[in-house]
């Protein structure tokens, strides 16, 4: 067998995919302490516990977008039409103006999976705390 053979060929994929997937498998596996450190860059807009230029993070998960009871959304991110859960916080971070056109989140987004994973697992740890969210 050559490696420029069918069967070669199938076979370095079939290693290249088996190498690659742990890291697929880590990156959906969030560290809220590594989390934590990524969410100081969201700071600068946003809080846990109150509203700033952006809405607070307290209740996130399971609510739907654009409902928070006293923030001013976007038109475009009262219409988004999602329940933020895991999956759809990872869309919407890895680059918020794509997600949803219009929104006032004028963030590039965290373009790094395995930082996502991380932010989404500390929102997650911190927005359930009932000392933080009152």
């Amino acid at each position: 067998m050559t490696m420029s053979s069918p069967v070669a060929s199938c076979l370095i994929a079939i290693l290249t995919v088996g190498l690659l997937a742990p890291r697929a498998v880590q990156a959906a596996a969030g560290e809220p302490a590594r989390g934590e450190a990524v969410y100081q860059r969201c700071l600068a807009c946003h809080s846990l516990e109150y509203n700033r230029v952006g809405p607070r993070h307290c209740g996130l998960f399971g609510r739907h977008a654009g409902t928070l009871e006293g923030y001013s959304y976007s038109t475009a991110m009262k219409n988004y039409g999602v329940i933020w859960n895991e999956k759809t916080l990872d869309h919407f971070l890895e680059n918020p103006m794509m997600a949803v056109p219009g929104t006032k989140m004028a963030y590039a987004g965290v373009k790094d999976a395995q930082e996502r994973a991380d932010l989404i697992s500390y929102l997650k740890k911190a927005t359930q705390d009932s000392e933080t969210c009152k």
